[in-house]
């Protein structure tokens, strides 16, 4: 009878250490997650929500909604094939597909680090004074360091943790304004467009929907070597990355979200529009009082941070994935591909007149390069020839082309609208 009951618990202790080791494998999608409450985020958020009230909510759900469905697919890639994206696209598209792509998706992240190093820039301006020019600067040295000298990774979860703390104390300050629930629900699910809100619009789903989380994610996750493994080993894997996805997306989803509802609660109720960033520090005043201006520029500079170094990460990927190379800090061509990004955004920034602008526009950038990386990416994820038994399903390309073709459709939209 011991014997027994010494059996049972063992397998209830095997079954509990099993359901903890979903935590295991907690990790990239945070990191991606870091990316879509960046500083072009906050950008995009603040002015949707000051100028539009609730009206753009349901952009944040729809982005999130395909942004759930693209990491999960794009990590999958990493998981079963060890490649990143821009690794398989180089060995299984031809030249003249692959180096297109490629080539517009480091475009791509060089309009994610200027958002990213004027953010840090803005920061600095708001806590020392510090001119944006020389704010760009300091900020883009600081990231290159870290990133060449491979010390980001001893920072990496406090940064995590530092834009986390803030993004629940936005979450936090709900509680402490007026906010037309009744409103804020519709908007979350009632797509509408007012007038003058498409740049805002595709501003929105740029920001959170990004070319270059969909190379990092890939690259991140297959660092990890998964595909060595057995074939349980995988389907393991495969499993626990969907939570990760789930719970990494719905807390960049519920962020943004407070943003947005934020902005209209204390900006649109009153007529005032976001014209740039600084105006936002009264949005922590309720909730911290005199200390609220350093909280939110140190928070804003975090983010500026941490996402920085997520932008360049993901260009040194995409570099040496031409190369048939996965990103490696020491690497030459990780090193050019970061270079790239970071020196030519720095460049880019001083020739922006209007720094609020420039954020808003960079973001509108992603969303136009983003259909070329999913119709790239589904095609991969899609091919028995690169994915094996563990290629899409025909319901599953259906979604990920279906969503490939909305992002399309708005961005003729924006095309028309801004042209005639």
């Amino acid at each position: 009878m011991k014997n027994i009951w010494k059996d049972l618990q063992r397998k209830d202790h095997k079954r509990y250490l099993g359901g903890l080791d979903v935590f295991k494998y907690i990790g990239p999608g945070l990191l991606v997650t870091v990316g879509f409450i960046d500083p072009g985020n906050w950008a995009s958020n603040f002015a949707a929500g000051s100028e539009f009230g609730y009206a753009l909510l349901w952009v944040v759900t729809l982005s999130t909604i395909m942004l759930i469905v693209l990491q999960h697919n794009v990590a999958h890639l990493g998981i079963v094939t060890g490649l990143c994206l821009s690794e398989a696209a180089t060995k299984y598209t031809p030249r003249w597909v692959s180096r297109p792509i490629l080539g517009t998706a480091v475009l791509a992240s060089i309009s994610t680090s200027l958002a990213e190093i004027l953010g840090g820039a803005i920061a600095l301006q708001m806590l020392l004074g510090i001119p944006i020019l020389w704010g760009a600067v300091l900020t883009t040295l600081f990231v290159l360091v870290m990133l060449f000298t491979n010390s980001y990774k001893k920072i990496e979860r406090a940064i995590i943790a530092f834009v986390s703390v803030i993004g629940l104390s936005f979450i936090y300050e709900l509680f402490l304004v007026k906010i037309d629930w009744a409103q804020a629900a519709q908007g979350w699910v009632v797509p509408s467009l007012p007038e003058g809100s498409m740049l805002i619009v595709m501003s929105v789903l740029g920001a959170v929907v990004m070319p270059h989380n969909l190379f990092l994610h890939s690259e991140v996750i297959q660092s990890h070597e998964y595909n060595k493994q057995d074939d349980a080993s995988i389907r393991k894997v495969l499993k626990y990355e969907l939570f990760d996805t789930l719970f990494s997306m719905l807390v960049g989803w519920a962020i943004n979200s407070a943003m947005i509802l934020l902005a209209a609660s204390t900006f649109f109720s009153q007529g005032v529009h976001v014209e740039e960033l600084q105006q936002a520090e009264s949005l922590l005043q309720p909730l911290l009082g005199n200390g609220a201006a350093v909280v939110f520029a140190l928070a804003l500079l975090m983010a500026g941070i941490s996402s920085t170094i997520t932008s360049g990460m993901a260009a040194g990927s995409i570099f040496a994935g031409i190369f048939g190379e996965s990103y490696n800090s020491k690497d030459s061509h990780s090193q050019v591909g970061v270079a790239i990004s970071l020196g030519i955004a720095l460049l880019m920034i001083c020739f922006i007149g209007d720094p609020f602008k420039g954020l808003l526009v960079s973001q509108m950038v992603l969303s136009i390069q983003l259909p070329f990386t999913v119709f790239l990416q589904v095609g991969l994820t899609s091919s028995r020839r690169v994915m094996g038994r563990y290629a899409n399903s025909r319901w599953t390309s259906f979604v990920l082309y279906s969503i490939a073709a909305v992002v399309t459709a708005l961005n003729v939209w924006l095309l028309v609208e801004t042209v005639f």
